[in-house]
């Protein structure tokens, strides 16, 4: 990981920041890197049982750096937000320097849209906390996210459409989970920019908050305090059927985990504190 993202971990919440806030976190591809490493790091690390996603300074995150992008406005096919030049000598990434549909090694996404899916399959839960602006590739991190708790005034944009380009960073497939077809397409079409309080209203935030960070970090200590077992299981069946898999094979694969759960140490403790009138004293995964 570079400074451009950190990781604090207190009591099982990872607290993750983008940290350009000079730069409104706009993102480079060192911001890549430090994110798909982060979430990495993240998963293999089972005493994390939530992950909240933030930015330092006065956004969330304004998308991608656009030296970067004025730099690679001429670069043809291989352009677009999640490739051009990055780090601080302006060099080309050697790892973007071939053509976007390449993918990372053992992936399915190329780099930056790693930056963004890394949250959505990270085993533990991740919420983002959203403030200011979180555009284009900004916004798509925060999509990636399981839950977004975002400020009344934050303003969201799926941007893309004022460079003459499209959604990269896996923000397609998010945008039609979350909103639907038609509210996906007039976003995307028109890039227009929305409150927090319309995201909310449309689907794309959970919830508003006057101090999105600290009802985030809130909701994640008390997450932390369930069966992390219980907790990364539900969100795989969530994730799923959020994809779209065929019923019967849904319900076949909440039997599973079901049939994992059931009589394990962690759900024993669960019922055991219950009953106990106590705080559960739960053991991390393996």
């Amino acid at each position: 990981m570079t400074d451009r993202v950190t990781v604090h971990v207190h009591e099982g919440v990872a607290d993750v920041r983008l940290n350009r806030p000079d730069k409104l976190n706009a993102l480079d591809i060192a911001t890549f890197e430090a994110l798909a490493e982060a979430g990495d790091a993240l998963a293999a690390a089972p005493s994390v049982r939530a992950v909240v996603l933030s930015g330092e300074g006065r956004a969330f995150c304004a998308g991608l750096d656009f030296a970067n992008f004025a730099a690679m406005a001429g670069d043809g096919p291989s352009g677009g937000p999640g490739t051009g030049n990055g780090g601080s000598g302006g060099q080309r990434s050697k790892r973007l320097s071939s053509d976007i549909t390449d993918r990372e090694p053992g992936r399915i996404t190329n780099l930056a849209q790693q930056a963004v899916h890394t949250w959505h399959e990270l085993p533990q839960p991740v919420i983002a906390a959203v403030h200011g602006h979180a555009l284009g590739g900004g916004f798509q991190i925060a999509l990636g996210a399981d839950i977004r708790i975002v400020a009344p005034d934050a303003k969201l944009s799926i941007l893309e459409i004022r460079w003459g380009l499209v959604p990269d960073m896996t923000g397609t497939a998010a945008l039609i989970r979350l909103v639907g077809e038609d509210v996906a397409k007039e976003l995307t079409f028109t890039g227009r920019m929305v409150t927090g309080d319309e995201a909310v209203r449309l689907g794309l935030a959970t919830r508003t908050a006057g101090d999105p960070r600290a009802a985030a970090l809130e909701l994640a200590r008390e997450i932390a305090g369930k069966s992390p077992d219980a907790i990364r299981a539900a969100k795989r069946l969530l994730n799923r059927a959020a994809e779209g898999g065929d019923l019967a094979g849904q319900y076949l694969e909440e039997s599973r985990e079901l049939g994992a759960l059931r009589g394990s140490p962690n759900q024993a403790e669960a019922v055991r504190a219950y009953f106990e009138k106590r705080e559960p004293a739960f053991t991390d995964p393996a």
